[in-house]
């Protein structure tokens, strides 16, 4: 445990009724972040859309889909942008720590006339074969030889000065492959682009940070070479794998 660590967790103790007037402190202001969160989620829905005027075609289980196929006869579509590049011997332990979560949403999302899918570059068969590693049954197709990953930001494109455009400015990362999440609708025939998010826009996504938030310790990650660098792979937390590349970065 670090000096930070215990600082952390050396709380002061109280009576009941001064624990009671100190959580009811907290809980006004959890209930204005409730409020500031609902008329941000408004904004959100009242963004403008942007038609998507290029023909993706992409590469999964059953063979080539378009974007369209994507959406599953659904309205809505919701894309995970997943860093996993051509070559890579496995995804990101980042996204990975992302995507654990996805099974268990894919059912009920479908419910709300919205359809979850994840995108990477890697080839179709580097995907497969990964996505068996991990036991997990989300859609998952390959973006491979097409514009869809530079389009929406998520596979860089380097200017003279060796930075990247992401998250709407220009800056610097250590991946060609970047994590972001891209939401779609589809109305009379027409597809169209209402939102991308990237980097610590990604927070929402991950219910384990959401949780370990709840903790007097929290996420714990003080002392360490950078946010995230503790997560592995699930099925790596048993042996010495060496911990996730900056995968998500933190602006």
């Amino acid at each position: 445990m670090t000096v930070a660590t215990i600082e952390k967790t050396a709380a002061k103790v109280v009576s009941p009724a001064e624990w009671l007037a100190a959580r009811k402190q907290l809980l006004a202001k959890e209930r204005e972040f409730t409020h500031l969160r609902d008329e941000l989620s408004r904004l959100r829905r009242e963004m403008p859309w942007e038609k998507v005027e290029k023909k993706y075609v992409f590469e999964g289980p059953k063979g080539k889909k378009t974007l369209a196929d994507l959406f599953e006869g659904r309205s809505q579509l919701i894309i995970y942008h997943f860093m996993f590049g051509p070559g890579w011997k496995e995804g990101c332990p980042s996204c990975s720590y992302i995507s654990d979560s996805f099974d268990g949403v894919t059912t009920h999302i479908r419910q709300r006339d919205t359809t979850l899918a994840v995108v990477s570059r890697a080839t179709w068969p580097e995907i497969e074969a990964f996505q068996k590693r991990m036991g997990w049954r989300f859609p998952w197709v390959s973006s491979s030889g097409t514009d869809f990953n530079y389009d929406y930001q998520v596979t860089a494109r380097k200017d003279e000065k060796g930075k990247i455009y992401y998250n709407y400015e220009l800056t610097e990362f250590p991946s060609d492959e970047l994590p972001g999440l891209s939401v779609f609708s589809k109305r009379d025939g027409e597809i169209y682009h209402s939102y991308s998010s990237y980097a610590r826009g990604l927070d929402i996504l991950l219910p384990t940070y959401n949780l370990l938030d709840l903790t007097p310790k929290g996420r714990d990650e003080e002392g360490l070479p950078w946010p995230m660098a503790w997560v592995r792979h699930h099925d790596r937390y048993a042996d010495s794998q060496p911990g996730a590349s900056h995968c998500c970065a933190e602006k």
